[in-house]
């Protein structure tokens, strides 16, 4: 019963909102892709290249607010690659992000063991600093979960109050109608794709800063994870966000149990957040619809 009490807890709510960092910034960050009618795979990449960019700047700078800067330009950069690749030349946008994904990990491996010697992690460093008014609450102490928890209402207003986000959304679903009546379709797209890019490398970010260091498949996956939970949220700011509450919930579920010690497998343990995905969203296949034009090179 203490064991089960324990998971109630304020240090187990702030491990989830910890967890549901990466999650929200990866599921949001794909959405403005995908309201602009570019399925973004490459948010995998995009979490892995934010996150060892802030590392190594960090590393042989000390100066988190230029890793900060650095790590969302290289992210920048790499979705314009992206955009280029999907918008201009047209090419299929799942193999397009898969690629994208394979080449990233592997660039980063190759660079952590050209700049350390290593073939596994980098040397460790000082984390984002913690806000110390509001200590008494774990979770809102890390500056990037109130920048997550403010990018719901922000991204909500974007998409449905604003002339951009109006345009961004009828360029998903209608290129065609959205050109006749002289909105620059190219022009969203891209800037749905780069805004991606630069959403997700605050949850690349977190996970470097949070682990003070870059390992090899430290994101375990997490932007295939994001990518559902924007899926089941149906492009929608605050249902993605309690939908990466709960699979947050899951993950930090995961870690306590080992913690305490669980009868059940730890296999088993391991696998849940995995599990919990393949079945939220075979529950929600054919019960969501995407922007009618997502996928559709134009």
């Amino acid at each position: 019963m203490e064991n089960l009490l324990s998971i109630f807890s304020v240090v187990f709510l702030s491990q989830v909102f910890r967890m549901f960092t990466p999650y929200f910034f990866g599921a949001i960050g794909g959405a403005y892709s995908e309201r602009g009618g570019v399925i973004n795979i490459a948010i995998e990449g995009f979490l892995i290249s934010s996150a060892f960019s802030f590392a190594v700047v960090n590393i042989f700078t000390g100066s988190i607010i230029l890793s900060f800067i650095i790590a969302m330009l290289v992210n920048a950069v790499l979705s314009i690659l992206f955009a280029i690749f999907t918008v201009k030349l047209k090419t299929d946008h799942i193999v397009t992000g898969v690629g994208f994904n394979l080449l990233i990990a592997g660039l980063a491996d190759f660079l952590i063991a050209y700049f350390f010697k290593t073939s596994s992690n980098t040397p460790r460093f000082e984390e984002i600093p913690t806000i110390e008014v509001l200590s008494f609450l774990p979770f809102l102490s890390d500056p990037l979960i109130i920048v997550a928890f403010a990018t719901v209402p922000l991204s909500a207003f974007v998409f449905f109050k604003t002339r951009f986000g109006l345009r961004l959304r009828s360029v998903g679903e209608n290129p065609q109608a959205a050109e006749s009546l002289g909105v620059k379709v190219r022009f969203y797209k891209i800037a749905g794709v780069v805004l991606c890019g630069i959403i997700t490398s605050f949850g690349g970010i977190w996970l470097a800063s949070y682990q003070n260091t870059y390992s090899q498949g430290m994101t375990a996956g997490r932007g295939y994870i994001a990518l559902a939970a924007m899926i089941i949220g149906k492009w929608k700011p605050v249902n993605i966000f309690f939908v990466c509450l709960m699979f947050a919930f899951f993950e930090a579920l995961e870690i306590k149990l080992q913690i305490i010690g669980s009868f059940i497998p730890s296999q088993f343990i391991q696998s849940l957040p995995y599990i919990v995905t393949i079945l939220v969203l075979i529950g929600f296949i054919g019960k969501t619809r995407p922007p009618a034009a997502d996928g559709v090179p134009y």
